[in-house]
């Protein structure tokens, strides 16, 4: 019997541990370096393309899906005004990045853009950004072409002082 409920509270335990790390943040800096797969707190919405953690960055890729709609979706974070920087870069062609506020990452309704598309150019974007409530960061990265790939990392987001 102590077994068994030695084993439910260990389970229990874990359960509540996990979920503790997903709690609401109001900075967050990401190099990516330690991921093998998307981070269990983030959401990664690809469609038909591909968007994964590899090589100490994160890889949205289109495969021979262009135009997919993909989203690299952050835990909650406060409302606030922040400072977002990131490093982005791709491989040639037509590619942009915009930021939306998400309430609900399983519901695309809740997507509110909230900085206007942008061209990737290559090296360090920084956005100044404005959360009216709790709620996650979006990047939507749009590939016009077959085989494009387009790669984040050094994520920063800091409040705005």
């Amino acid at each position: 019997m102590r077994k068994i409920l030695l084993a439910v509270i260990l389970t229990l335990g874990g359960l509540l541990t996990a979920n503790a790390q997903c709690t609401t943040v109001s900075a967050m800096t990401e190099n990516f370096d330690t991921w093998k797969d998307i981070n269990k707190c983030w959401t990664a919405q690809q469609g038909k393309a591909m968007l994964y953690a590899s090589d100490k960055r994160i890889i949205f890729y289109s495969m021979s899906s262009p135009g997919e709609n993909m989203y690299l979706v952050t835990p909650k974070i406060k409302a606030g005004t922040y400072t977002l920087s990131l490093d982005i870069s791709d491989n040639g062609g037509e590619t942009t990045l915009e930021l939306f506020s998400i309430n609900n990452p399983s519901d695309s309704k809740s997507f509110v853009s909230i900085a206007n598309p942008s061209k990737i150019t290559g090296g360090k974007k920084t956005f100044e950004i404005s959360l009216k409530k709790d709620s996650s960061l979006g990047l939507k990265v749009l590939l016009n072409g077959v085989h494009q790939a387009v790669y984040v990392d050094n994520f920063s987001l800091k409040p705005k002082k």
